[in-house]
């Protein structure tokens, strides 16, 4: 079985992996952080340096996904790291489309704020548009 975890630094993507790791230990794990280009490009100086902007980002999903992985191995599991760049919910649907996986286990929001309400609606879209059973983790 694979099992792609989208994944970013909200607790309940972290519990979304413990849920995950715990729930299909012998499965094959993926976790996917997608850089959304869009979110913060017009703050400081992003249309000028989007190139640099992309790099600083990759950066910081680089110590986001090791988290992630070192929660998976508290629980004896490993798991696969990809990031990609583009709009959150549309990634996460191609990505497991591309690797065919079998199952998608999602936070159930990212961050607070307006943020919350955009990547609570990221779930929402995963939900209605994946072609595979999607699991939801509060």
């Amino acid at each position: 079985m694979d099992v792609l975890i989208p994944s970013d630094d909200s607790e309940p993507a972290m519990k979304a992996v413990e849920h995950t790791v715990r729930e299909y230990p012998d499965a094959a794990l993926t976790l996917l952080h997608v850089i959304d280009p869009s979110i913060g490009a017009y703050g400081e100086g992003g249309v000028y340096a989007y190139d640099s902007l992309l790099e600083v980002r990759r950066e910081a999903v680089d110590e986001l996904l090791e988290n992630a992985a070192e929660i998976a191995a508290d629980h004896d599991g490993s798991v696969e790291r990809e990031t990609v760049v583009g709009s959150p919910g549309n990634e996460i649907v191609a990505v497991a489309e591309s690797k065919d996986v079998d199952h998608i286990v999602v936070g159930s929001h990212g961050r607070s704020g307006a943020s919350r309400v955009l990547l609570g609606s990221v779930a929402e879209r995963v939900v209605r548009r994946a072609s595979v059973p999607v699991m939801i983790v509060r």
